[in-house]
């Protein structure tokens, strides 16, 4: 298969196979999660718990695939960073942005959860033990750190397609081909 610029995709230095998966688990479910939690405030009476346990079920996943993530990533190999210093400096920093607000973002949601009083259901299978319990001194902090990371997540993500589509668009390089 020929990538952009002559390159042979087959030759690129690629992340290995449990980082791809899990980048690609980890994305296909914060673009699930994400869109659950902002339309439990829109949504019909009848299934706003369907849209919590659903969004708390898949926040919860994406916690224990970050640490899978973070890992994977102490002890695996990665492809080199190419390209100017401040490139490198950027992408090390919004990934590194990105993977501590996907911790921060699931845990204070889970959290909030719990101090709120209700503890999660996880796809209505089990119930998962509460680090905390019930908390409401401490429970709307939790829910503003939750959003706010939300929030921040979305501008890291948008940062992260920017950079993408520059590489892949702009610069034509080798780079989205890594993690493919």
């Amino acid at each position: 298969m020929s990538g952009i610029g002559g390159q042979s995709v087959q030759s690129v230095s690629r992340y290995g196979t449990p980082a791809r998966l899990l980048h690609w688990a980890v994305a296909v479910l914060v673009l699930v999660t994400w869109p659950l939690g902002l339309m439990i405030g829109f949504a019909k009476k009848d299934v706003v718990s369907t849209f919590y346990l659903l969004h708390e079920s898949f926040g919860f996943l994406v916690i224990w695939l970050m640490l899978l993530r973070v890992g994977n990533k102490l002890t695996a190999v990665s492809p080199p960073h190419e390209g100017p210093a401040l490139e490198r400096y950027a992408a090390t920093t919004v990934h590194g942005l990105l993977y501590l607000f996907l911790i921060i973002m699931p845990v204070s949601g889970f959290l909030a959860t719990n101090a709120h009083g209700f503890p999660l259901k996880w796809f209505g299978l089990f119930q998962v033990w509460s680090p905390i319990g019930k908390s409401p001194d401490i429970a709307w902090t939790l829910s503003a750190i939750h959003a706010w990371s939300a929030w921040i997540l979305l501008a890291l993500f948008a940062l992260h397609i920017g950079a993408v589509l520059f590489h892949h668009m702009l610069k034509k390089d080798m780079t989205l081909y890594k993690i493919l």
